[in-house]
């Protein structure tokens, strides 16, 4: 059974930083791209960070590029999302996602988190 947990949200002042992590289990992670995607209340699923399933290529949404970073440790199945220079409008749930396809949005991406829960406060 594929499993991909999220961990490493919580409550945090705007300019402060967070480290998301998704560990995964039940497949050969380093065959997978992983992306990051999140959602706010009222919004639609939205692109946050893609990686590729070596680590070598990375892809940002502009909303986040030079304050936040992806990368992966294949030999701990697991990828990473840290969050610097947080701001208000970065609220939401933040997912990791895992694909075979080498894509940015969600349609590519097969296994999926649960989800969790990075609110900034102002």
């Amino acid at each position: 059974q594929v499993q991909l947990v999220e961990s490493g949200g919580g409550l945090v002042q705007a300019g402060g930083s967070l480290r998301l992590s998704c560990a995964a289990s039940g497949l050969t992670f380093n065959n997978y791209h992983v992306c990051w995607f999140r959602q706010a209340p009222g919004k639609e699923l939205e692109f946050v960070a893609y990686i590729s399933w070596g680590g070598s290529r990375t892809a940002y949404a502009d909303s986040v590029k030079g304050r936040f970073t992806i990368s992966r440790d294949n030999s701990k199945n697991t990828v990473y999302l840290q969050l610097n220079s947080l701001k208000p409008e970065d609220t939401a749930v933040y997912y990791c996602a895992a694909g075979l396809l080498l894509e940015l949005t969600p349609r590519g991406y097969t296994y999926w988190g649960q989800g969790t829960q990075v609110t900034v406060s102002s």
